[in-house]
């Protein structure tokens, strides 16, 4: 393996699950994390505010883990494909497509290389199953909005090549506030039989900041425990 290079990190969305577990591996292991999220009135839908902070702020890598996502928890309130607004519809794609595009922007405009890291989701690839949502669905904007991240990664991997590296983990379901019956569900549609750990993600996020993918660009990582697979 090529040697660990520490670095200055934005992580964004970095006070959410997936990003304060990530905000901490990589503190740890000695890298700089600066930190974008709303828990700091950071808005990255504000194109002025997001223009200026990357004008001050330089990184070798940036993870992108913001975006609008309707949780399976006890708040979740019904999204129906014939009842959703179209409102609902376009605050998915503000958040979870133009905004990361903005971001991702203005990294490349303000530093001379890198890499980029996306998250997308299974369900950018595949359609949530009714049978996990009882009478309900999973919000039809956030799939939609997740695929666009797979070809926004993949627009963005080519026409900055070959100064920046644009990758895209498709992580599955993270355990973490969802009831039994519904992480059982989830196992049984799995070949790996369960929900991730969040934990399991840093590896692959590890790689792709790192000198060891640095013929990797373009591309979506899969950590779905096979979900995608069958």
């Amino acid at each position: 393996n090529k040697k660990v290079k520490y670095m200055n990190v934005i992580v964004t969305g970095s006070k959410g699950l997936i990003g304060s577990a990530v905000t901490e591996h990589l503190t740890v292991n000695g890298h700089a994390v600066l930190e974008l999220d709303l828990y700091y009135n950071h808005d990255l839908t504000n194109e002025d505010f997001v223009k200026s902070w990357f004008s001050k702020n330089k990184a070798s890598a940036l993870i992108n883990l913001f975006a609008l996502n309707d949780h399976v928890d006890a708040a979740r309130t019904s999204n129906r494909l014939m009842d959703i607004s179209l409102k609902s519809f376009e605050k998915y794609l503000q958040i979870n497509l133009v905004a990361l595009f903005s971001v991702c922007r203005e990294f490349a405009r303000n530093n001379d290389s890198g890499s980029i890291v996306n998250f997308t989701s299974t369900y950018g690839m595949v359609s949530p199953l009714p049978g996990l949502y009882d009478n309900d669905e999973k919000h039809i904007a956030y799939g939609v909005s997740k695929a666009g991240v797979i070809q926004l990664t993949r627009h963005l991997a080519v026409h900055l090549a070959p100064k920046f590296r644009v990758n895209c983990v498709a992580p599955g379901g993270v355990r973490h506030n969802q009831d039994d019956m519904f992480q059982s569900r989830y196992g049984a549609y799995t070949p790996l039989g369960r929900m991730m750990e969040v934990g399991e993600l840093l590896g692959v996020i590890d790689l792709l900041i790192s000198n060891n993918s640095s013929y990797c660009t373009g591309s979506v990582y899969n950590v779905d425990g096979g979900w995608t697979a069958w």
